[in-house]
C-alpha cells in the first residue's frame, strides 16, 4: 500500500474520531497476519475503550459509520469492516489500489527511494581487513553487508561515504615481513622451518618469489613499489608486500562487487600524532590511572555507554613495554571520523569485536570532555555478525590452498559466482550463524532463491517478447502507465499489486534497522506473488484491454524486481535457462 493511501485512511479515521469529541489520538496501522483480512487494521477504538467508558465493538461502530458517510470513502476504500474484540480492517479500493502500478512505472528507478534523510551524512566503515594475508568468509560477509546496506541508506536520502581501514601498524606486520624473507631463504635453497608466529599459505610464497624476480608491485592508485631482490631490507619487503597484498585485497573485493570510497591508515594515527593527541586528551580528562607499570583507562566509570552498555572492569591502554593495546588507536581513528562531520557512523565487524564497543565509546566519551566535543554515546554503531561454514559437494570446506588455513572470499566468489555469493551473505540476519551451500547456490531451480528471483524477472522479459513474436503491439512504458487498470481485479492480481506496494516500506525498514536480510525476505514474496499470478492468469489474452492492464502489472512487478536486486548488487538477467521441470504456457 502506498503511505499516501496510509495517510488518507488515517485522515479518515481522524476526522471520524471528531464525532467523538477525539481529537488527540494519531491512529495507527497495521498490516494483518491474514490478508484475508484486508489491506491495514487499525486497534484505536479498543484503546480508547477506558478512555471513553464504552465497549470497543461500539466504539468501532460508531467510527465506521462516520467513515463510511466521509465522501472520501468511496474513492479510497471497498470496505470496511469490525472483526474481533474490535479491530477495523480496510480495504482499498480496486481503482485506489492500482495506482501503484502507474507509479512504479512512471518512477522508473526511482520507484521506492525516499529523500527522508537528505543532508544527512554517513560513515560505514567494513572489512578492515590487516594487509597480511587473503580476505576470509568473514571479510566476504562484512564486505557484502556493508555494500548493500551502503545501497539501502543512500536509498533513504542518506550522504554514503564507504570506508576501509587498513591496520597497516603493529606487530602482524612485522610477522609478515618475517614470514616472507624466511621463504626467500628456503627459495635460495636454505633449509628452514616457518617459525609458530608466521604467516603460512601459497601467497607468502609467491609475494616472496616476485620479490626474488625484482617483479614490481604497483599499488592501486599509487607509485610502483620496485624489489632489490635483497631480502635483508626489512623495510623494503614489508612496504612491498604490504602494497602486494593490498593488491589481492582489492582484486578481491572487485570480484565481490564490494567497492569503497577511501581508505584509511592506522599508520597515519601514529605519523600525525593523533594516537599521542588521544591518549593526553584522556588523561587530562582524569579517567587514566597508572597501575602495575601500566596506564588504565578507567571505563568502568562510565555507567551508560549507549543502550545501557558498560564495561565490567578498566582497560589497559599503554602496556608497560610502552606500546598501546589495539583499542587505543581505534579511538583516536573515531575522533577522527567525528572531526571529519560524521555524527552517524557504523562499523561492520565479527562478533569477536564485541569487547571493543564499550573500550572505544568510553575512550570517546572520555577524551571528548577535553576536547570540548559533544559525542553521541551510541558513536559508533556497530553491526557484528557471526561467521558461516561453507559446504561443498556435500562436505564442509575448511581451507584452501592460498590461505593455508582459511576458506577465502575469492574462494567463495569463484565457487558460487558474484550473484550468489552477494545474495547468500546478506540473506540472513548478521547475528545469525548460517551454511552457505555451494552446490545450492549452483543451482537452477527454484530451490536456490537467487536463481528464483532472476528467473521471475527473466520470466517476465519473455512474456513481453513473446507478444511481440506473437504479432502483439506493445505500449511502451509510459503508454502502460495510463492504461485501464480496472481488469486487475483477480485474487492474484491484487496479491501482486500489494506486493509491489510494500517495496518503499521494505526498503525504508532495511535501512532503518540496518538489515538487508528483510528486502531479500521482501524479494522472494515479490516472486512469489508474480508466479502465482503467471500460473493463475493468461496474460497474452486477445482482448486489448485486459492484455494491457496484466502487462502494466507485470512491468511494474519486473521495475521493481530490477530495483532491489539493483540495491542488492545482483544483476536481473532477461534471459535464462528454464527450471528442468518447466513447460512455458505463457
Amino acid at each position: 500500500m502506498l503511505d499516501q493511501q496510509k495517510d488518507a485512511i488515517q485522515n479518515l479515521i481522524v476526522r471520524a474520531l471528531a464525532a467523538l469529541d477525539v481529537a488527540d489520538v494519531v491512529p495507527q496501522l497495521e498490516k494483518p497476519k491474514d490478508p484475508t483480512h484486508g489491506d491495514v487494521a487499525c486497534t484505536v477504538a479498543m484503546q480508547l475503550a477506558r478512555r471513553l467508558k464504552q465497549n470497543p465493538r461500539a466504539i468501532a461502530e460508531t467510527l465506521v459509520a462516520e467513515m463510511k458517510a466521509d465522501e472520501a470513502f468511496a474513492a479510497l476504500l471497498e470496505t470496511v469492516e469490525i472483526a474481533g474484540p474490535g479491530f477495523i480492517n480496510f480495504r482499498v479500493a480496486q481503482n485506489a489500489r492500482a495506482v501503484i502500478v502507474s507509479q512504479v512505472l512512471q518512477e522508473g528507478e526511482k520507484f521506492g527511494r525516499s529523500n527522508e534523510f537528505a543532508g544527512k551524512s554517513v560513515l560505514l566503515e567494513y572489512v578492515s581487513a590487516n594487509p597480511t594475508g587473503p580476505l576470509h568468509l568473514g571479510h566476504a560477509r562484512q564486505g557484502a553487508l556493508g555494500d548493500v546496506l551502503a545501497n539501502l541508506l543512500d536509498s533513504q536520502g542518506w550522504k554514503v561515504s564507504r570506508e576501509f581501514y587498513y591496520n597497516d601498524a603493529g606487530v602482524q606486520i612485522g610477522n609478515l615481513a618475517m614470514s616472507i624473507q624466511v621463504r626467500c631463504r628456503q627459495l635460495q635453497g636454505e633449509s628452514l622451518e616457518l617459525p609458530e608466529n608466521a604467516y603460512h599459505g601459497e601467497y607468502i610464497v609467491s609475494i616472496a618469489r616476485d620479490f626474488l624476480d625484482k617483479k614490481p608491485v604497483i599499488p592501486h592508485g599509487g607509485e610502483p613499489i620496485e624489489s632489490t631482490g635483497d631480502y635483508g631490507d626489512t623495510d623494503l619487503i614489508r612496504r612491498y608486500s604490504v602494497a602486494y597484498l593490498r593488491n589481492e585485497q582489492d582484486d578481491d573485493l572487485s570480484a565481490l562487487g564490494v567497492r569503497f570510497d577511501n581508505f584509511f591508515l592506522e599508520s597515519s594515527l601514529y605519523t600525525t600524532g593523533a594516537v599521542q593527541k588521544t591518549v593526553q586528551a584522556i588523561i587530562d580528562a582524569g579517567y587514566t590511572y597508572e597501575a602495575d607499570n601500566a596506564l588504565w583507562l578507567r571505563t568502568t566509570a562510565f555507567e551508560d555507554l549507549g543502550n545501557g552498555l558498560r564495561d565490567d572492569k578498566d582497560r589497559v591502554m599503554k602496556k608497560s613495554d610502552g606500546t598501546y593495546t589495539y583499542f587505543v588507536p581505534d579511538v583516536a581513528y573515531h575522533l577522527n571520523k567525528f572531526s571529519r562531520g560524521y555524527t552517524k557512523a557504523v562499523n561492520i565487524q565479527g562478533t569477536d569485536h564485541h569487547g571493543t564497543i564499550a573500550r572505544v565509546r568510553a575512550g570517546l566519551q572520555a577524551a571528548s570532555k577535553t576536547l570540548g566535543v559533544t559525542i553521541p554515546k551510541t558513536f559508533p554503531e556497530y553491526i557484528l555478525h557471526k561467521m558461516l561454514s561453507v559446504v561443498k559437494g556435500g562436505e564442509v570446506v575448511k581451507m584452501s590452498k592460498r590461505s593455508g588455513n582459511y576458506v577465502t572470499l575469492r574462494d567463495l566468489v569463484d565457487w558460487a559466482g558474484r550473484d550468489a555469493a552477494r545474495f547468500f551473505l546478506v540473506s540472513r540476519k548478521a547475528d545469525a550463524e548460517f551454511v552457505f551451500d555451494v552446490d545450492l547456490a549452483k543451482k537452477n531451480s527454484d530451490e536456490n532463491p537467487v536463481y528464483y528471483l532472476q528467473y521471475a524477472h527473466a520470466r517476465i522479459c519473455s512474456v513481453f517478447a513473446n507478444a511481440l513474436e506473437q504479432g502483439y503491439e506493445i505500449p511502451n512504458r509510459e503508454a502502460l502507465a495510463t492504461m485501464d487498470l480496472s481488469p486487475l481485479n483477480s485474487k492474484a492480481a491484487e496479491a501482486l499489486i500489494g506486493a509491489v506496494a510494500e517495496y518503499p516500506n521494505t526498503l525504508r525498514l532495511a535501512a532503518r534497522d540496518h538489515a538487508p536480510h528483510i528486502l531479500c525476505y521482501y524479494l522472494k514474496d515479490l516472486a512469489a506473488a508474480f508466479h502465482a499470478f503467471y500460473n493463475a492468469e493468461r496474460v497474452l489474452v486477445d482482448d486489448a484491454v485486459e492484455r494491457n492492464a496484466r502487462l502494466a502489472l507485470l512491468a511494474a512487478a519486473r521495475q521493481v524486481l530490477a530495483n532491489g536486486l539493483a540495491l542488492l548488487g545482483i544483476s536481473a538477467p532477461e534471459r535464462m535457462a528454464r527450471r528442468d521441470d518447466e513447460a512455458d504456457a505463457q
